[in-house]
């Protein structure tokens, strides 16, 4: 197993495909871009799965979501989620996008094997679209999901990330929009994981202040602590249920203790938390001609170095040279 110096076990593999993307979104990258990974650098389809196949057979792995940048521009996507359905134990499969392209591809995704998604959505408005991502794309969006639900990936989960004089009065229209159409929306805070290295906590709205604007509407009841066991979101049930919201405050209510996932970049890194600052290479030794026996012990390594917590509240904590979009959700 894939076991850290502290007991936990990691079985949540997140495996970015691409660190380009549709979107330019103010908290992830700049206006212009970024300089992106060099093709011959980025993991090929059979390199992927083959990875995904050790961490699976090999390391105890149970659940691969799919990341990038967009993992929707990786154009072997379809073919990469139906050999990870083949593979045994089948992982659960999963995906994070913008959902630009979900009309397209949901309904070839879901025939392929992929379970559900999750969906950034940050605005209902058009203009506060197009200043967040500048690209006007949010019909884009809102089409996606509705053909990720149409073609069976449920849950549809939905990833709104608040900001301070931007878009944080819209926490009550993006909920009401969820619960009319049956997806589940979770709130994240704003994380220091953008290329500009612009993050400011005081600029971050946060969980408590995300759940006083909700609690204005509607009546929050917290789920059974015993219910999330690893999961980053804390639960609330919505005036006496079935719905439910998450609430993710990964910088003022860190859930590291209880953290199950590493990371698989699309260059072939693993990282065993998003703020580390060190990587393991796994492509160079593959490409090399490692066995699949040397890159297992290789990963395990890379996870036995865990550190117990991201630190962001240290005063020695330094900020990923990576951006969100070169390491995968």
């Amino acid at each position: 197993m894939l076991r850290d110096s502290f007991g936990r076990v990691a079985t949540d593999l997140r495996v970015s495909l691409t660190d380009r993307c549709n979107l330019r979104c103010s908290y992830c990258m700049p206006p212009e871009g970024l300089d992106w990974l060099p093709r011959p650098e980025l993991l090929s389809a059979d390199e992927i799965v083959r990875l995904v196949a050790v961490g699976v057979g090999r390391l105890g792995v149970t659940e691969v979501r799919y990341t990038g940048g967009e993992p929707l521009l990786r154009r072997e996507l379809t073919d990469i989620v139906a050999r990870t359905a083949a593979l045994r134990p089948r992982p659960r499969i999963s995906l994070t996008t913008n959902g630009i392209g979900l009309v397209r591809l949901a309904a070839p995704l879901a025939e392929a094997g992929l379970d559900r998604v999750n969906v950034s959505l940050d605005t209902l408005e058009p203009e506060t679209f197009r200043r967040l991502a500048h690209r006007d794309r949010l019909t884009d969006v809102l089409d996606g999901l509705a053909s990720a639900g149409a073609a069976g990936l449920r849950p549809v989960k939905v990833n709104a990330v608040l900001m301070r004089g931007v878009n944080d009065r819209e926490a009550v229209p993006l909920l009401r929009y969820c619960l009319e159409r049956g997806y589940e929306l979770r709130f994240i805070e704003q994380m220091p994981l953008d290329a500009q290295h612009g993050w400011r906590r005081e600029n971050m709205v946060t969980a408590e202040e995300i759940l006083a604007r909700l609690r204005e509407e509607f009546a929050l009841t917290e789920a059974d602590p015993a219910e999330r066991g690893s999961a980053p979101a804390e639960l609330f049930s919505i005036d006496g249920g079935p719905a439910r919201v998450g609430v993710i405050g990964s910088v003022t209510r860190p859930f590291c203790g209880a953290c199950d996932r590493v990371r698989l970049t699309a260059d072939g890194q693993i990282r065993n938390c998003l703020f580390a600052t060190e990587e393991s290479d796994l492509r160079t030794a593959m490409r090399s001609g490692a066995g699949d026996d040397e890159l297992a012990e290789r990963w395990r390594a890379a996870v036995r170095t865990k550190k117990a917590g991201h630190g962001i509240d240290d005063r020695s904590f330094l900020q990923p040279s990576r951006p969100m979009s070169a390491i995968g959700g």
